[in-house]
This record gives structure tokens, sequence and C-alpha cells, in this order.
């Protein structure tokens, strides 16, 4: 029997929220709200991306957030003056704020050669590859090209040439995965699946494709409502041993969504990242805006509970395992240019976090292949291994840990986020 009963319907949820802003503006994917940043002392505005709203019935959301004004957590730590909005200019984390933040520094320079990080959405992005080329070339990255074989892109049955129809929102997802991945590990190859569509079904087929095409890290930065045909889901595209798949737990604050539910996957939350005086550099707390936007969490409805996590109080699936930036107003830079002037932006969401996780699995080496690598956090539990947070919530819940932070594992955070590579090893 389930102790506490989260949010189910977020996408009805999330729908109606972008309803509520003007309606032309979110129509162009503009709709802006004011968020005061504690971090910073300042406001900073921003909007749910495109793909946050589902174009049809049956549909699921990206899980992604774009500043549209104000000044950063990056900006402020450096004294930088123009406003996010202004596209010339990089306004979120670059690799060297994240690898800094997670203990990382080392191994993303020195680690990945060989493997292959999988980002699965829906929809076409053109100019997936001349973006990803921009964010790398900025940042020193070495090229990942089709012609030099690191960049492939790829539809829901492998086809190179026959690509679903273009959709700008979802291409503003797109460049937010591909460059949180290259962030991270820069020496892995990518391999891009596009789904025709963003049902369940279309992308559950590409996260087969991307495994039957050699990746072993998956990342998936959707979700919707659970309904009970999650469990065919699970045996239908999400288990598959000896591959770590990553999904974001939502945006739409506490509730529990799908596939982040699913017992084989990293169910991976979001946290707000700023710089501190503590040994560390950096401090986190779970991130929430409001009663309708933050990281999400919660005990789910209908998926089984892992063997390997042993939280009392969900007798069911637990979201989240762990957790990664995601905040916007502590956001992460990217390069996008389909739909959009062509430039830098900063990107929050749990669509933030999933690439990011997914990046740490592939620095940490290719998983056993009987193995399922969500549980390898829980080996590390209450370990170095991961950095604890302490503070925050994601809303109201009858059971504590549901959604609000605390010493050692809770809904929002997980166990926490990477110091290294440790809790990301089989």
């Amino acid at each position: 029997m389930r102790t506490d009963i989260p949010h189910t319907h977020l996408r009805r949820r999330r729908i109606g929220s972008a309803l509520a802003a003007t309606t032309a503006l979110v129509l162009a994917g503009f709709g802006t709200a004011v968020h005061a940043d504690a971090t910073t002392s300042s406001k900073v505005t921003w909007a749910a991306t495109p793909c946050a709203t589902p174009k049809k019935t049956g549909e699921l959301a990206c899980n992604s957030l774009r500043v549209t004004g104000g000044t950063t957590a990056f900006q402020k730590a450096r004294g930088i003056t123009p406003k996010a909005a202004d596209a010339a200019t990089p306004s979120g984390y670059g690799p060297t704020e994240l690898r800094s933040a997670y203990g990382l520094t080392s191994a993303s320079a020195n680690n990945g050669s060989g493997q292959t990080i999988a980002i699965v959405d829906a929809y076409n992005d053109p100019n997936a590859e001349a973006d990803l080329a921009k964010y790398r070339s900025y940042y020193g990255l070495s090229a990942c090209t089709t012609a030099n074989g690191c960049f492939k892109k790829v539809s829901q049955t492998g086809s190179t040439t026959s690509l679903p129809t273009s959709d700008s929102g979802w291409a503003e997802e797109i460049s937010l995965d591909l460059d949180m991945v290259s962030a991270i590990a820069p020496n892995a190859k990518i391999l891009l699946v596009e789904a025709t569509s963003a049902t369940m079904a279309n992308l559950g087929k590409s996260v087969n494709e991307a495994v039957t095409l050699g990746a072993k890290f998956v990342s998936n930065s959707y979700g919707g409502s659970e309904s009970s045909s999650d469990t065919s889901y699970d045996s239908s595209y999400f288990n598959h041993p000896g591959v770590a798949i990553t999904v974001s737990a939502g945006d739409a604050d506490y509730g529990a969504e799908y596939p982040a539910a699913s017992k084989y996957v990293t169910s991976v939350g979001g946290t707000a990242l700023s710089t501190s005086s503590n040994s560390r550099g950096w401090t986190e707390s779970v991130w929430k805006t409001s009663s309708t936007e933050g990281t999400g969490s919660g005990c789910s409805a209908y998926d089984a509970k892992p063997t390997w996590q042993t939280d009392t109080g969900c007798t069911k699936r637990m979201i989240a395992d762990v957790s990664a930036v995601a905040d916007p107003a502590t956001g992460v830079s990217v390069y996008d240019s389909y739909g959009v002037t062509a430039g830098w932006y900063t990107f929050g969401g749990t669509s933030a976090s999933s690439p990011i996780i997914a990046g740490v699995y592939a620095l940490a080496g290719t998983p056993g292949s009987s193995t399922y690598p969500a549980q390898d956090p829980y080996k590390a539990a209450g370990t170095s291994a991961l950095n604890d947070v302490t503070s925050g919530n994601n809303g109201s819940c009858t059971t504590s840990y549901f959604c609000t932070a605390t010493s050692g594992y809770d809904g929002p955070t997980g166990w926490g986020t990477p110091e290294g590579l440790s809790a990301f090893t089989g």
C-alpha cells in the first residue's frame, strides 16, 4: 500500500501553466515568468521551451526551460553585465564550471574514448551538427562530426537520410542535450536518435535503436504522467542490462513522472548550483521555483521497487536516484540556431541534469553486461563519492523525504550529485 500519493497529472499542469502566460509569447516559445534568484539576488526570467507543451494528445514533454533575461549565477560570479538573453555571448555554466562542481576535471580530459553516448529526442534538428560544432569550438573541445566518426544522427529506425519532421522546440532540447554530454565527456562519441514523434512508443523505439547501434549510455530528457501501461513500457523499451539509461525526473515540482519511474533507469533530479567559499567551491540545494515548477520526485503508482532501493516510505519505485544542476537561474550555456536567433542561450530544467549524468557514467567506463547501472550510486550511498544535498524542497508531501532534502537519501535529489566517478562505476 502506498503511503503517499504524488501529483499524477503533471503534463496537464504544465499545459495549464503555459496557457496562463501571454498567448502570443507562448506560441512563439517566449512566454516569460519572473523568478527571484536568492543565489544571485537578481531577477532572472525564463520560459519553458516549446516542446515542454506537447504538440498532440498522447505526446510527452521535454523538460527544459530557456532563460530570457536577467543576470544568471554564472554572470554574477564573474561580474558580466550583458543580459542573459543576449545571444552574442554565453551566460551560463560551461564545461569548466560543470567539471569543477562535480569533481570531473581530470576524468573529462582523460576518460571516455571509445564510448558512445546516445541522446533520444523527438523530431529533427537540422542544425544539430553545426550547432554542436559551435559549442565545442568555443570551449576548446575536439571536433565531433559525422566526417570524423564522432557524431551520428539517425531516425528511430536507424536511417541517416529519412529523418523526422523538423521542429524548432525539440531542436532547442537537442542542442541542450548534445552540449551537456560534450561538456562532461568530450572524448566520447555521440549518437542522436530522433523519434518520429514524442509518443512513448516512438521514443521507446528510439531507445531500443540506440542500444542496437551500440550505445552503452542513453539519455532521455522527457516525461509525462504515469499510467497503468508503464510496466509494459519497462519491458518493451527500458530493460537493457549493461546500459546506463538516464531519465529526467521532470520540471513540474513534486510528483512522479514516467519514464523516470522505470525501475530500469537512473532517475535524475535537479538542483540549484552556486559557487561557495566551502572546500568544494560549490553548494547545491533542491531546485524549486514555484508550486508548479521545480524538480520532480515521488513514489510511483505503478512501477515496482528495484531491489537496490531500500527507502521504507515508498513500497514502489521512488524518484530520484541522483541529481545535477537544473535551476535556470544557475543554468548551463547552450548554442542553438534553429528557429531562434543563432547564438548562446542559458537553459535549465532536468533536461540538463539527465545528459550530465549520462556523461558521468560514460567517463566511469562500460557497465557490466548483466548489470543495471541505476544501482551503482546506491553502492556508494553516504560516501564522499556523492555530494549530499540537504537543503530545499519541491513541494508539500506527507512523507517528508519524498519532497524535502535531508541528510542521506531524499526524493528530489536522490543520493546527491557526482563527486568524481566512484558512484557511477559498477
